[in-house]
Order: C-alpha cells, then structure tokens, then sequence
C-alpha cells in the first residue's frame, strides 16, 4: 500500500489517480493512524522550504514518519520541496529539514550559468539517469520532467546520485540512499515518464 502524505502542501489528487490508474493500492495519510498498512510513502511539496516544514511539524506526523523511515526502513520518495525536505537545511529558509540524508539546498546562482535566464527553473528538461538505478529503470535513453524550483539538491556523498540534469550547470535532480529516494522533478505533471518513474517505486 502506498501512502501519500498530505500535510497541506503538493498535488495529492494527481498521485491517487496515477496509482489508480495502475491498479496500485494507495491511501492519503494525515494523521498517525493513517500509516497502518502502509509498506510504502510519498513525501509531495510545493512552495517555499520552510513553509513546508511548518506544515509538516504542525501535521503531528513527523515523529511516526522518522520512525517508519528511519527504524523500520520503510522506502519513501520525497518530490520537488519534499526532496528538498530531506535535506539538512536550504539556503531558502531558516528551518531545518529532517537531516535523513546529508545535504544542503541552494539557489541557482545566475551569473554561473552561461546564457541569459531566469529563476524558477520551469518546464521541461532532460535527465540523465545513472546505470542501474531502480527507479530509471526502462528510463536509461529517454527521459525527460518537469521542473518547477529556483533550488537544487546537494548531497556530500556523490554515490547516491541517481540522476542529473542541466540548467546552464549540472545539477542533482535525483538520489537514492537505502530506503531513502527524492526527485526535484514533478513526476505527477511528467506523463508517460513520470508514470513510469511511480511505477518503479512500487517495485523497488
């Protein structure tokens, strides 16, 4: 069973139907008791860092959430502001994030990108997957999301790097550490692509 969470911040909607449509048994979580049954969770997030991080303090759901991802390695995909979440800190905000993988988020810097541009990053974008990661999987030539942010993931550890893509630099777009994954992109808003990427995590 997979579990969106909802805690006032993402597209709910669009996860449950994509999983519907996949014959693929999904709930909303938005209280502790809704995690029973649950073998799998995705953390959605839109807007600003620290808002979301607000919002998910205030849910009353963190402390059941560390102790499902963290003690019982329950798999989790956080998405755009929920990668971002799993992060120490952002450079957008004063919070911290809940430090499930060491890393820091930071702005786009404009005057290191080599052409004329502006903040967020929207739209369409390829991806380069790295071979062999599960959640790429049929992905490895063609793929290609869409973007929404103005900040990026930036993890110590370069091996959990799954994926990257290009705005004027390289930047992660994708990782994966045990039972720990994040996607900067929306794969809801993504199309056959990001139908796939919700797939995989299913099986992983």
């Amino acid at each position: 069973m997979i579990g969106v969470i909802d805690y006032g911040v993402g597209n709910i909607r669009a996860f449950l139907n994509i999983y519907q449509k996949l014959s693929v048994p999904v709930k909303t979580i938005r209280k502790r008791d809704d995690f029973v049954g649950i073998d799998k969770l995705i953390l959605p997030g839109v807007g600003s860092f620290d808002y979301a991080m607000y919002r998910l303090d205030e849910s009353g759901m963190r402390p059941e959430l560390n102790r499902l991802v963290l003690e019982q390695k329950v798999p989790v995909l956080g998405i755009c502001v929920g990668m971002q979440m799993l992060a120490n800190n952002s450079h957008e905000g004063k919070l911290p994030g809940l430090g499930w993988i060491d890393a820091d988020v930071i702005k786009f810097d404009p005057n290191k990108i080599p052409f004329a541009t502006h903040l967020p990053h929207m739209g369409w974008n390829d991806v380069k997957p790295r071979f062999g990661s599960l959640l790429f999987k049929g992905m490895e030539e063609v793929a290609k999301f869409y973007f929404l942010h103005s900040y990026y993931f930036m993890p110590r550890n370069q091996d959990i790097i799954v994926a990257e893509s290009n705005y004027g630099i390289d930047f992660t777009c994708a990782v994966s550490s045990g039972n720990i994954h994040g996607v900067q992109f929306h794969p809801e808003k993504s199309h056959q692509w990001g139908i796939k990427l919700l797939e995989n995590f299913v099986n992983i």
